[in-house]
């Protein structure tokens, strides 16, 4: 458990106090006294989005080994950037990761300093531009992800769910801003929030903010943040095709937009649509003799959950059908499957699970 430290009688303070005593060390992070890299902080907050901090701190540093300079990642291909991005799931953001360091290369200026600026770059949204701008910058910009509306809902006993009152979150997170110190302030809610406020299990008696916080005075932290009511995903059903030629698979580039845009993957159904059993077949991407796996595989993605059918086959056929291509067995690895698919290819021997 982290200690307590005394408090401060103004909640911002006591914020970056905590933050100076307890803050990570983390790889996109400046330490006390450096000027943080735009590209490094940009980077993480791309990679970060419905991405732990565990799984991005190793795929960070390969991918800057592999483009240390936002130069690098400009020149990169984007085949080469979506197999770097394979597994981080959200493929869009990989696609507009590339688009994005071509465009702040080509302006020559590098990246934008002021928030509404940063919004036009491709895949920077409201909370990604200001979260650059005041850690990259230290411009005075508001930052509001779960984990400080999880702070700020306990902090003031809101009873909405904190989306419903996006405005009113902002307001309450802002007046714990530092005029001097924007950037570490905003570190230090979702700091936290990811240390001491927890989902379940927040540690109170840890928090700079526990004098100040109205869900304790109650005795309800877990009762905040007010829930939005979800139903079920709905379930959806498709099927996956593996048509071997000897040691080799065929393998399709998936159009660009969409699901797993842009991406090598095997044929399959239309994976956002429920596909009924009797009609898997008219997806087969040429005829053969295809033979049902028993067990099928499952992917849960943000809005609905799949069960895809693994249909494999053997052929001798020369030429590959049309807009597909024959790829080796052995560098499956290296073609950058999404996870649905890799874990097709386990179902059918071709790697391992």
């Amino acid at each position: 458990m982290i200690k307590p430290r005394a408090r401060s009688t103004k909640p911002g303070a006591a914020l970056l106090a905590w933050y100076d005593a307890h803050r990570r060390e983390l790889p996109w992070r400046a330490r006390a006294g450096e000027a943080p890299d735009p590209y490094r902080v940009w980077l993480s907050e791309i990679m970060l989005q419905q991405t732990t901090v565990a799984t991005v701190k190793e795929r960070y540093a390969a991918f800057l080994a592999r483009w240390p300079a936002i130069e690098d990642l400009a020149r990169a291909s984007l085949d080469d950037v979506l197999a770097q991005w394979a597994g981080l799931g959200y493929y869009a953001r990989a696609r507009n990761l590339h688009a994005c360091a071509r465009a702040v290369v080509d302006s020559a200026g590098g990246f934008p300093r002021e928030e509404a600026a940063l919004r036009l770059l491709p895949g920077v949204g409201p909370y990604t531009a200001a979260a650059i701008a005041a850690i990259a910058f230290d411009q005075p910009c508001v930052a509001v992800d779960g984990n400080v509306e999880r702070v700020i809902a306990r902090l003031h006993a809101i009873e909405t769910p904190p989306r419903k009152v996006a405005s009113l979150v902002r307001e309450k997170a802002a007046a714990l801003m530092s005029p001097a110190r924007p950037g570490d302030s905003v570190q230090a809610l979702m700091e936290l929030g990811a240390l001491v406020c927890a989902p379940r299990t927040p540690d109170c008696p840890a928090c700079p903010l526990s004098s100040f916080c109205a869900a304790r005075r109650l005795g309800a932290q877990n009762d905040y943040p007010a829930r939005e009511a979800k139903g079920p995903k709905p379930r959806r059903r498709g099927a996956i095709f593996i048509l071997r030629r000897g040691d080799e698979a065929l393998l399709l580039r998936r159009p660009p937009r969409g699901l797993f845009g842009g991406m090598n993957a095997f044929p399959s159904t239309p994976l956002t649509q429920d596909i009924a059993v009797a009609e898997f077949s008219g997806f087969a991407p040429c005829a053969a003799r295809w033979r049902a796996l028993e067990e099928p595989v499952t992917h849960i993605f943000t809005h609905f959950a799949l069960e895809a059918t693994v249909f494999v086959a053997q052929t001798r056929a020369k030429a590959a059908p049309s807009d597909c291509r024959w790829a080796a067995r052995a560098n499956l690895g290296k073609e950058g499957l999404p996870t649905l698919m890799r874990k097709a290819a386990a179902r059918a021997g071709l790697i391992d699970a």
